[in-house]
């Protein structure tokens, strides 16, 4: 019996833990062949219950065990020079990437310094440069051997962050390049779209990667729960199964969506 990602290669950047090994391992187990790049492969090696979640060296050694092929690579999703070389190794290996899933982010400081009228210049530009300008390096990166092929997949993650605005204002580089996102995405897909390329965004809330659940459990589980529709904190495969919906044939005809992966939370 076929998967639905057969035959199909993929890139997921910043796929050495948490969200971005989820959606690698669960494109794999769709079928896909998985090219893993993060900043630092083994960055699971800095959070215990990350540490305790893996059956591998590496993503993409518990990718080969599925019985798929992988490809891991380093590289800073800001570099430019440095990703576009990561991505020939792919080319020159594979010859084609069908999927992209564009997961390279995350935030700096805490929310009481990243007021939006008082968080540093230096704060503000490290943050837009790792979300936003990753998301738009990976994105124009693929696009051409996409457009040749006339067929890709491209996934981008938001957050609920980049959908409302937190209490008080913190965190707002993150909000802001976040948004910025979902605005990209929405305007690759007009332009993509004629070459048969869909280009899909995902907005995460509270999510309990094993990074995070430490976090949610000394604010509070249930305090957190009791904001969401589904009274419950998300899991990473919530996310992973919108992402391999998005990145196989069941989602032909959807592009320039943003979908919320939140449970119906309010904040």
């Amino acid at each position: 019996m076929s998967t639905p990602l057969e035959g199909r290669t993929a890139l997921v950047t910043g796929a050495g833990r948490g969200l971005g090994r989820a959606y690698a391992l669960h494109l794999a187990r769709l079928g896909a062949d998985v090219a893993v790049l993060d900043v630092n492969l083994k960055s699971f090696e800095e959070y215990e219950r990350e540490r305790e979640q893996m059956t591998g060296a590496t993503t993409a050694e518990e990718i080969e065990a599925l019985g798929r092929r992988s490809i891991g690579l380093e590289a800073d999703v800001a570099d430019r020079a440095a990703l576009e070389k990561a991505i020939g190794q792919i080319l020159e290996a594979w010859g084609h990437i069908d999927i992209a899933v564009c997961n390279a982010g995350g935030g700096l400081g805490a929310p009481a310094e990243t007021k939006a009228s008082e968080v540093t210049p230096e704060l503000f530009d490290a943050v837009l440069k790792r979300n936003l300008y990753g998301t738009v390096n990976t994105c124009q990166l693929v696009a051409p051997g996409m457009k040749q092929q006339r067929y890709g997949k491209i996934v981008t993650v938001s957050s609920q962050a980049g959908r409302r605005a937190g209490a008080e204002g913190g965190y707002a580089h993150y909000g802001t390049a976040k948004a910025g996102i979902i605005m990209y995405t929405k305007y690759l897909a007009q332009e993509l779209g004629p070459y048969g390329i869909t280009v899909n965004c995902i907005a995460p809330g509270y999510i309990g990667t094993g990074r995070l659940s430490v976090m949610f459990e000394a604010a509070g589980t249930d305090r957190i729960a009791s904001q969401v529709a589904l009274r419950r904190i998300g899991t990473p495969e919530d996310c992973a199964k919108v992402v391999g919906f998005l990145c196989g044939p069941d989602s032909d005809y959807v592009t320039g969506a943003v979908i919320p992966i939140d449970g119906g939370s309010t904040t």
